[in-house]
């Protein structure tokens, strides 16, 4: 396994640090995949307290002949600068993807035809978008995504939390839920100019939901026919299995080309999964797992066959 240091938008407004992970045989040209974070700002490794989902991607890839690129999330590197605009997620994560497949293509050791996606949590959802806007991947693989609006995955993480066991934290997500709850409805009704007006939650805006939700990830699928791997954990609480993995098999019956795997043990992170409980996340990811050979031999054996 290589690794080497590269920009993602140098000579940008947005230059982003990350790596390069390549397999050690390079006699002939090799597929490559894109990672794509969730949400929020996170590091190359898309880091959450002791997990980093992404380096274990890149170095057991790297270990099965696939190489990969990863690299700070745009909002982690230049939050300060971002909170000054009114940001989309085509600003946040699909530029900088688009880029970083651009880049690959532009390496002589990588065939340029065999440039996958690997979205996760959030970056699943925006995969098949970065595809059509621009991404144009041989394949993509969706790790831990969903079919359903990202406001909807909210309002529904506010429900799990207020079935906590703790009265007074019953009453304050339940008083949460319904203060976003207000502000998000209506919002597809609501004129763009003032959807951007409009604040969310500290700089997001409405427009960010607005313009993110137009589409979902299976409404961009159906209208194409490239392969597509479909990942979730069967232990994962913030997308749940018997609703999101479900759902995109319901609506995406039919479809050639898509293959789904369920790991009944994993969580969000594609780690095995310790606890049953939404609010009890930061101890769930405390403590230090790793994405096991299962996940790395599904992915890397679609990367190939395609």
């Amino acid at each position: 396994m290589k690794t080497e240091k590269i920009v993602v938008g140098q000579g940008t407004e947005y230059p982003l640090n990350g790596l390069l992970t390549l397999p050690d045989d390079l006699t002939e040209k090799v597929p490559a995949a894109v990672f794509v974070h969730g949400s929020g700002a996170s590091n190359m490794d898309e880091k959450i307290f002791r997990l980093t989902p992404f380096r274990d991607l890149a170095e057991g890839l790297a270990e099965r002949g696939v190489a990969s690129i990863r690299y700070d999330k745009r909002s982690f590197v230049h939050g300060r600068k971002m909170r000054k605009q009114t940001v989309t997620v085509k600003e946040e994560t699909i530029e900088d993807a688009i880029l970083a497949a651009e880049l690959l293509r532009k390496d002589p050791r990588i065939d340029p035809r065999r440039v996958f996606i690997v979205g996760h949590s959030m970056g699943a959802m925006l995969a098949p978008r970065i595809d059509a806007e621009g991404g144009d991947f041989r394949g993509l693989i969706l790790m831990a995504g969903t079919p359903l609006r990202m406001e909807e995955i909210m309002v529904r993480q506010f429900r799990q939390a207020g079935e906590s066991k703790g009265a007074l934290v019953k009453a304050i997500v339940r008083l949460e839920e319904k203060v976003y709850m207000k502000k998000l409805e209506g919002i597809y009704e609501l004129p763009e100019e003032e959807a951007k007006r409009k604040k969310f939650a500290g700089s997001a805006t409405l427009w960010y939901f607005k313009e993110m939700g137009r589409k979902t990830a299976a409404d961009y699928l159906r209208e194409t026919e490239k392969p597509v791997l479909i990942l979730q954990g069967g232990k994962d609480f913030q997308v749940l299995p018997e609703e999101d993995f479900e759902g995109f098999k319901r609506q995406l019956a039919g479809r050639p080309d898509t293959e789904y795997r369920l790991y009944e043990d994993l969580n969000h992170l594609f780690v095995k999964g310790i606890y049953d409980d939404i609010l009890k996340a930061g101890k769930e990811y405390r403590v230090e797992r790793h994405i096991g050979p299962e996940v790395l031999d599904d992915i890397a054996d679609f990367i190939r066959r395609n």
